[in-house]
């Protein structure tokens, strides 16, 4: 990957719906930070887009922005990513923000509370509309039900090139581990991994990418 421009997003966005509360989910960024690193060992210049809540090391040799929210995500985007060779997309984005936040803390009150949400920014459909004809555009998908048919529903909706699609009730998978099952999704094919550690996914990431591209 000498001489390639990869960018890489990990962990999750936090989106505040007071001064002390927000919604998140269970990403820690470990995978993301794995695809950085192996990028990084074989020699791209790499962009790591980590979410704030992350507490992993900071990767060697690799340019690190930060971000929060989706929106700050997708500005994140916008900047860094759009000229890339290689995009990994590995951030667990939620979908949906509270409609307003707060300027206090929440009070807790007699009966039951609902929160009004709206929709984030499609990050993924966006660089699938955007991205340069030259940047191969890899997403993750984290499903708990019909992994493949789910996942694929993504790659032709939001025009991927691959998705890396994993099952959340499968031991082994997921967030938080050390270790992930993936199945790696392209218009033509469905490969599954056995479990490894993230650090080998990630290599198995990039020896599928290396195999549909011209690098």
């Amino acid at each position: 990957l000498r001489g390639k421009k990869v960018v890489v997003s990990a962990g999750a966005t936090q989106e505040s719906m007071d001064p002390v509360r927000y919604l998140t989910n269970h990403s820690t960024g470990k995978m993301g930070y794995a695809v950085a690193r192996a990028c990084m060992l074989r020699g791209a210049e790499v962009t790591l887009l980590a979410s704030t809540g992350c507490t992993l090391p900071p990767v060697p040799f690799v340019k690190t922005v930060p971000f929060t929210t989706a929106a700050d995500l997708f500005e994140a985007v916008k900047t860094h990513a759009m000229d890339a060779d290689a995009l990994v997309m590995a951030a667990a984005v939620a979908d949906y923000r509270p409609a307003t936040v707060a300027a206090d803390k929440v009070k807790k009150h007699d009966g039951e509370m609902s929160i009004a949400l709206t929709r984030t920014q499609d990050i993924l459909k966006y660089l699938g509309e955007n991205r340069t004809a030259k940047t191969f555009l890899c997403g993750f998908s984290m499903e708990t039900e019909h992994v493949v048919k789910n996942s694929r529903k993504k790659l032709e909706k939001k025009n991927l090139d691959m998705v890396a699609a994993n099952n959340v009730k499968v031991e082994g998978a997921g967030f938080q581990g050390d270790t992930n099952v993936l199945t790696l999704i392209t218009q033509d094919e469905e490969v599954s991994l056995p479990l490894m550690s993230k650090e080998d996914a990630a290599l198995k990431i990039l020896d599928k990418i290396l195999t549909l591209t011209s690098f």
